[in-house]
């Protein structure tokens, strides 16, 4: 049995993102797609896939990474071609590897990176509008930047999370940087993991703070529970950059 790692692009602005179960299980996902394609390739009905985050609905990624076992004998080029020809426009394996049996992109993982695109020019341009999020004003990066110090480290995140969960939701953010230039700015988030809706509902915050409407002094008023976080950022603007492992 072969383990074969790909490393995936896409836009995800008409899919229901990576996978979605439970009651509202959908077959418009990254990874029905995917399973479908591989299924024609292989000749195997159970592909098991595993990947290195969970991206939700109307997400993009750079970098996605995903294993799966298979008897299949074609090379690592071949199933790339194979893979790119049959698959829709918007999905892409831009690499494929074979790794060795023990490799896991769901539980090996590092570190997981998002980054939120944001135009601020006075007039949103219409072949962007689909991927990033125009802001009608600009923000202050410098309290943004204050704020975002407040939610680097280890944390109790349930309170900016849009499910609760019996598991434990410490996290630990690595590093948030704000940046940009006179046209957009990018929110990068790095952190070991994400809760559901944790990177947008910190950056919905950082953006209100940023537009003038909440104080940064309420990061802590969140994590104590005595306020709660904003509403989740539009996802148009938000791309998986990076898995590490």
């Amino acid at each position: 049995m072969r383990n074969i790692k790909l490393t995936i692009e896409y836009d995800g602005s008409r899919y229901q993102g990576w996978s979605r179960l439970g009651k509202n299980e959908s077959n418009n996902t990254i990874s029905n797609k995917l399973q479908e394609v591989l299924r024609k390739m292989t000749g195997e009905f159970l592909i098991e896939l595993y990947c290195g985050c969970r991206t939700e609905a109307g997400v993009h990624a750079y970098a996605q990474v995903v294993n799966f076992k298979t008897e299949c004998t074609m090379d690592t080029e071949e199933i790339k071609h194979y893979l790119n020809r049959y698959l829709p426009m918007d999905i892409a394996i831009t690499e494929v590897d074979e790794v060795p049996e023990r490799f896991h992109a769901q539980l090996g993982v590092i570190s997981q990176t998002y980054v939120y695109r944001m135009t601020i020019t006075d007039v949103p341009s219409v072949f962007d509008r689909r991927h990033t999020f125009h802001c009608f004003k600009v923000p202050d990066k410098k309290a943004m930047q204050q704020a975002a110090m407040l939610l680097i480290g280890t944390h109790d995140f349930r309170n900016f999370a849009a499910s609760k969960s019996d598991k434990s939701t410490v996290r630990e953010i690595q590093d948030i940087d704000i940046y940009g230039d006179d046209e957009e700015m990018q929110i990068l988030i790095c952190a070991d993991s994400f809760l559901h809706n944790m990177a947008r509902m910190i950056i919905g915050t950082l953006l209100d703070i940023g537009f003038g409407s909440r104080r940064k002094e309420e990061i802590e008023e969140i994590f104590e529970g005595n306020s709660a976080a904003s509403a989740p950022c539009d996802p148009k603007g938000l791309y998986l950059q990076e898995v590490r492992y």
